[in-house]
Parts: C-alpha cells; sequence; structure tokens
C-alpha cells in the first residue's frame, strides 16, 4: 500500500480509531506534517466519489435487480414461468429498457449473467442504462454460508479472487458493487458474527475502491423476530460501529461508499407495528450516531415490507435535511408490482414498464419528503416479509 506525505487537513487520509495517526503520534499534538496511511484506491478516488455522488443524486435512488439465478427463478415461478435464461432475460429487458426510469433511477444492481447480457435486438443492457444516465452496479458477494462456532448465524463468502472479478466487471462496465450479508437478531447476535460481518464488508469495500467499483457497504439487520425496536436501534448501532472500525483500518475512502442498511424496526413478529414517525425517528439516530457525513449516500433496503410500507418510512426520514442523501435501494419494494402486471406475457410489457414508473415516481417523491401514499392500490399495501429469506 502506498505511502504518501499530506496535510493532516488532507481529505484523502484516514486517522485510526483511538485518536491516534498510523505513526503512533496523539492527536492533541500532531506534527505540521505527518506521513499517513492514504486510502487504497490508486488512480480512481475522483472517479469513485464522483460515481457515488451520481448515484445520490436528488430524486433518485437505486433498483435492485440482482437476485441470482435461483432467487429469480422463484419469482417467475409466482407468475407461473420456467426458471430459463431467455424468461430471466426477457423480464430483466422489461425492467432495463423502462423508458424515463432514469428521472427517478440512478443506479441499477445486476447479477453477473445480467452484466453481461443484451436485449434481443442486440444491444447491451448495461449500454440500456448509460443511454439513461443510470449506473450499472454488481453484485460480487458469493452468498451467505454456515459461521462456524457461532449461534446458527451465517457468514457472506467471496473475497477469493475478488479482486480479479471487480477489474473485470469494471471493464464491462459496471462503476459500483454491492456486498450484502446479515446480522440476525433471535441469534444473538453473536459478537463472532457481527465482527465477521463488519471485517468482511472492509475487505470488500477496499479491494472494490481499488478496482474502480464505488463499494455498497450491505450489513443487513433482519426482520426476524419478536423483539421491539429499541432493541433493533441497540443492534444496529453496534453492528454499524464495528463496519466504520473496519473501514478506517482498511483504508475505505468514506467519500466513496454508499451505505444499504436496512431500517430500524420492530421485529417482524413483534405485536405492535411501529409507525414511520417512530420509524424515521430511531433509523436517522442510529445513522447521526454511526455514519460519517463524508459518506454521500444512504440506500435503504426495504427488507420484506410491502411497497408502501418501505415508501411511506423513506418519505417520513426526509422531512428534514440529513447529513447525506437518503434515498432507496429497492428490489421487492419496486418489482412486485411489476411482475404481477407482466404475468410473461409480451401484450402486458408496456403496462409492467408503467407499474415499475409508478413505484420509481412514489420512491423517488419520498427521498424529497414529497410523497403522500394517496391512491395505492390494496396490493402495493401487501407485506413481502418471508421468515429466514434468503436469495
Amino acid at each position: 500500500m502506498a505511502m504518501v506525505t499530506a496535510k493532516l487537513s488532507s481529505p484523502a487520509t484516514t486517522w485510526l480509531p483511538g485518536g491516534r495517526s498510523p505513526a503512533g503520534a496523539r492527536r492533541s499534538a500532531p506534527p505540521r506534517r505527518a506521513t499517513l496511511i492514504r486510502a487504497a484506491v490508486g488512480s480512481y478516488a475522483d472517479e469513485l466519489v464522483s460515481t457515488a455522488k451520481s448515484v445520490a443524486s436528488p430524486g433518485r435512488g437505486i433498483l435492485a435487480i440482482d437476485e441470482s439465478n435461483a432467487t429469480c427463478g422463484k419469482r417467475l415461478a409466482s407468475i407461473g414461468l420456467d426458471n430459463t435464461e431467455v424468461n430471466r432475460q426477457a423480464y430483466r429487458q422489461l425492467l432495463l429498457t423502462t423508458a424515463g426510469l432514469g428521472e427517478y433511477i440512478s443506479g441499477a444492481i445486476l447479477f453477473e449473467e445480467t452484466l453481461y447480457q443484451s436485449t434481443t435486438d442486440g444491444k447491451k443492457f448495461v449500454d440500456c442504462l448509460k443511454d439513461q444516465n443510470i449506473m450499472p452496479g454488481i453484485k460480487v458477494d458469493k452468498g451467505l454460508v454456515p459461521l462456524p462456532g457461532s449461534n446458527n448465524e451465517s457468514w457472506c463468502q467471496g473475497l477469493d479472487g475478488l479482486a480479479s472479478r471487480c477489474a473485470e466487471y469494471y471493464k464491462q462496465g459496471a462503476r459500483f458493487a454491492k456486498w450484502r450479508t446479515v446480522v440476525s437478531i433471535p441469534c444473538g447476535p453473536s459478537a463472532l458474527a457481527v465482527k465477521e460481518a463488519a471485517w468482511g464488508l472492509a475487505r470488500y469495500a477496499a479491494i472494490a475502491q481499488d478496482n474502480g467499483l464505488v463499494p455498497i457497504v450491505e450489513p443487513e439487520i433482519l426482520l426476524d423476530g419478536d423483539h421491539g425496536i429499541e432493541r433493533t436501534l441497540e443492534v444496529a448501532e453496534k453492528v454499524w460501529s464495528e463496519v466504520f472500525f473496519y473501514l478506517a483500518q482498511n483504508n475505505v475512502l468514506f467519500e466513496g461508499i454508499l451505505l444499504k442498511p436496512s431500517m430500524v424496526t420492530p421485529g417482524a413478529e413483534h405485536k405492535q407495528k411501529a409507525t414511520p414517525e417512530a420509524i424515521a425517528k430511531h433509523t436517522l439516530t442510529m445513522l447521526r450516531r454511526r455514519v460519517p457525513p463524508a459518506v454521500p449516500g444512504i440506500m435503504f433496503l426495504s427488507g420484506g415490507q410491502s411497497e408502501v410500507e418501505a415508501t411511506l418510512n423513506l418519505n417520513a426520514m426526509n422531512q428534514e435535511p440529513n447529513p447525506w442523501h437518503v434515498s432507496f435501494s429497492y428490489a421487492r419494494a419496486l418489482q412486485n408490482s411489476v411482475l404481477k402486471t407482466w404475468q410473461g406475457r409480451p401484450e402486458n410489457v408496456e403496462a409492467a414498464q408503467k407499474a415499475l414508473l409508478v413505484r420509481a415516481k412514489a420512491n423517488s417523491l419520498a427521498q424529497l419528503g414529497r410523497y403522500t401514499g394517496e391512491g395505492e392500490s390494496d396490493e402495493a399495501k401487501k407485506g413481502m416479509f418471508q421468515k429466514g429469506y434468503t436469495y
């Protein structure tokens, strides 16, 4: 890793937690100039910052369509379609060729298969996105596996070979990446699971930045459980504290990352639901305590909430200014109505694309704090929580 001599005020430098410089100097009496560890982003620093700002632009958020082939198959099965590459391509073509989508969507997270696919007319999907000023992104983790020595918890694999994969994804047109790991409150969570999640995210983020990709950092606090909202807040604060500790230790450039947290809500089986105002209050409390203002964007996951719930909660968080762009990175909460409208029929493509625009516009308004929820269908209000959800 390169060592550079920089002024202490330089935003490209990172002081390690505990108030000490990497050289051991105390903050109370720093030298006029010191040799500091610089974020390992090479020549990509300016591009990373630019990409992150583009994704975190006013009134826009992320469309997550990075489901694995197996999970995409489950979505297709719900409307009676076989899980074939042709059907997966048809569905993703419907999404990525929706005219006007770029007004509300700034980035799209793709699965590896989709990153290399084209439309039936031969146009690369990445070019379809770029034509609408939508940044192509890529899921880079290799999924969850059991974590030995834990309380029946998981860890996320995929660091082996990640650098070469990121380099190839960059060549193909991807400009940001996503790595999802999970923390389960009913399982403790154990200190081991939290540390593993935080360290894995930090190593991934450093590797992604070193290869030109803005890393989305996603430690999802699962909705599973009957705990109250205060317990979720406690766990979320612990998890994000660990995440930023290890991000700093790995010299990750905070201005060149995006976060994808879950909202602070009660467990899905808790006896009392929380209002959007309560969820916004607890979630913003957690973020203000744990997330530096240098981070450009907070792109929330929906985590099994209904389409309307996810939008109402996001809207409540944007009723006053925040230090970061507070927006969305939704999968099911943007796609559910689309799938049910499409039904796999070519004659329904236009109607399904209109359904996507309705949901995208609703969340765009929520990012701006202007969503009212008026005129929403009963279908959009149905919850999508699945206990023990994997994808």
